[in-house]
């Protein structure tokens, strides 16, 4: 047992095994129904509180998030951080991502953030928790330590998160009676969706004879929506936990099996629960429901979701039934929960299988692709010209302001009309020169200009700061390996008509190079060979020569650290997206995705690479 006063941050793990956090709002909701305890009924509707999350329910019994519409489980755990920190104060730290919206960092590290803000530091460099990244305040943006990529960052208030005082239990599970720190019980929710949940443990808990409906459920539901409970059918049908209550995992099973009728095979339900009073084993609160059999369960569902309907609950997509429809979460969550907690099996799909691969092909079968040359290629270290100052290299790009104007340089933050800011190894320029990019305008301290042209890969070329705009050759950091691509004769989702394009990148593990972060140090290369896929289409074709043209100048891969696995000093992906998912989507890394190819000729332009750079590296 733990005696402090904490703050109470909900978080739920993602599939690349980091824990997220829930905004402040929707913990303060969930911390509720906590401090409730069993009275509450161990469910919390997630879309009560945030109707973006309308799909998901947390089951306490077991701390698992559940997706009505999709039958997804995800663990949840409720985390303690100090009082002081970043959560305690409502400051939340976030990063803008490419579709222009704000991402909240990771707990830890926003409250790493915040630290150093409140210092006063001017910056603070997150890899010693494992993010290759650099925070600037003076500039609110996130730098790529490898890509020199930036991003903007925001500091923002919102809500404090849940305050607790006194004993906290150091395992992150419901507990059965609420703790000296408990509140007391909230009064029940009266929306549609929650009066349904619990009016089934209710019905369950005092044996009656179906589920309760308040009257005005009652009043919306069509004569035809009755339900009658059947006698009981006999031995064999499976008993009802004695709370109502789902436990252990959602078996899954082919979706016809939901019409046929219940096993003989009793499930080993608990007899009883920490909510029973003493001596009590939940005989009685088993009638209800544990005389229906699975026909008759999803009839009881049906109906009960015409109440929901009724009752204006929204509809979410569900790709449970026949064809995919906006259908009412309750035909899929409602089923699901009726049936498990009568401890029968529940499908509301097949469940997806990974498919990362083709069936296996031929060496016969395997063909070079038509208008492009070879079948591989291999990269090595590519050093930077030499005999050129960055002073020379960035004379080609600018033009001397004489009068510049009273504005700031966004790289240093002073006015152009003073000195430049920059602190670091002097360059040899004067500090109060001032110039002009020649294609995209933007202005800034020469001296300034050259310092960051030190700091990057030092290629002989420049990228604007601001716009993004590329002058000269932009060339990466890729270490050494090999890229092969060929045809094999089966189809990718969405693309029947046309054959598939494999790409295989093979780099072996190394020693970092002056170009690298560590230089002299090894580096590992998890995961190879990597296979991609590309339709063999006329864009699928376009994409696969200006990848070429990316791999020559080493700017597929870098060495890093990687944001799933958080190793640092490894091969990772560099800023253009590959899909790694043959015959499934998955992991977002796969196909049908109708958008991919146009994202990925974006990613790549951002870069310097287009059709015209694919002319020129072919001449």
């Amino acid at each position: 047992m733990l005696l402090a006063s904490a703050v109470v941050v909900w978080e739920w793990l993602n599939e690349h095994g980091r824990w997220r956090p829930y905004s402040p709002a929707v913990s303060h909701h969930i911390e509720a129904v906590v401090r409730a305890g069993p009275r509450a009924g161990g469910s919390v509707v997630l879309g009560q509180v945030d109707s973006r999350l309308a799909p998901y329910i947390i089951d306490l019994q077991s701390m698992n998030q559940f997706r009505q519409d999709t039958g997804t489980l995800r663990p949840v755990r409720r985390n303690y951080y100090d009082p002081t920190s970043a959560p305690g104060k409502g400051v939340v730290w976030e990063w803008e991502n490419d579709n222009g919206s704000w991402t909240p960092y990771d707990m830890e590290v926003g409250i790493t953030i915040q630290h150093a803000y409140e210092k006063q530091h001017p910056w603070i460099d997150l890899t010693s928790i494992g993010f290759s990244y650099v925070i600037d305040f003076s500039t609110m943006g996130q730098i790529n330590r490898q890509t020199q990529r930036q991003r903007r960052v925001r500091r923002r208030l919102d809500l404090i998160y849940p305050m607790v005082t006194g004993t906290l239990p150091k395992a992150q599970s419901w507990p059965a009676s609420p703790g000296p720190a408990a509140a007391p019980p909230a009064p029940p929710c009266s929306c549609p969706q929650c009066v349904l949940v619990m009016s089934v443990k209710a019905a369950v808990a005092n044996g009656s004879a179906g589920p309760l409906q308040p009257p005005a459920a009652r009043k919306n539901m069509p004569e035809s929506g009755a339900v009658k409970v059947p006698p009981p059918p006999g031995p064999g049908t499976k008993p009802l936990d004695s709370t109502g209550t789902i436990r252990g995992p959602v078996k899954t099973v082919p979706s016809q099996a939901i019409r046929r009728q219940a096993s003989s095979t009793p499930a080993g339900a608990n007899a009883g629960s920490p909510a029973s009073p003493p001596g009590a084993n939940g005989k009685t609160g088993r009638v209800a429901l544990a005389t229906l059999n699975r026909t008759n369960l999803q009839r009881l569902a049906i109906a009960q979701s015409r109440v929901l309907i009724a009752s204006g609950v929204p509809t979410v997509p569900v790709k449970n039934l026949s064809g995919s429809s906006p259908v009412n979460p309750a035909l899929a969550g409602i089923t699901g929960i009726l049936m498990s907690a009568a401890g029968l099996p529940v499908c509301l799909t097949r469940p997806p299988k990974l498919v990362l691969h083709p069936p296996p092909v031929s060496k016969s079968e395997i063909k070079s692709i038509p208008g492009v040359s070879n079948t591989s290629r291999k990269t090595t270290k590519k050093q930077a010209k030499k005999g050129k100052t960055p002073e020379e290299v960035l004379k080609k790009y600018l033009q001397k302001v004489r009068h510049p104007p009273d504005e700031d340089c966004t790289i240093c933050m002073e006015r152009l009309t003073a000195p430049s800011g920059y602190k670091g190894p002097q360059p040899t320029v004067k500090p109060d020169l001032v110039g002009k990019l020649s294609r995209c305008g933007h202005i800034y301290h020469i001296y300034c200009l050259v310092a960051m042209y030190n700091n990057g890969n030092k290629d002989g070329s420049l990228q604007c700061p601001t716009c993004k705009t590329i002058y000269g050759v932009k060339t990466g950091t890729q270490p050494p390996g090999k890229m092969e691509y060929h045809l094999i004769p089966h189809s990718l989702p969405g693309h029947p008509d046309c054959k598939t394009i494999r790409i295989i990148y093979s780099i072996p593990p190394g020693i970092q190079g002056p170009e690298h972060p560590n230089p002299g140090k090894s580096f590992s290369a998890r995961g190879f060979p990597r296979h991609c896929y590309l339709p063999d289409s006329e864009k699928g074709r376009k994409v696969l020569k200006l990848l070429l043209v990316a791999w020559d100048r080493r700017l597929i891969f870098a060495i890093g650290t990687s944001s799933t696995t958080g190793e640092s000093d490894t091969v990772i992906w560099n800023e253009v997206h590959h899909k790694t998912e043959f015959g499934s989507n998955l992991t977002g890394h796969g196909y049908p995705d109708a958008h991919y190819l146009d994202n990925v000729l974006a990613e790549l332009a951002a870069q310097g690479i287009s059709e015209d750079s694919a002319a020129q590296e072919k001449d």
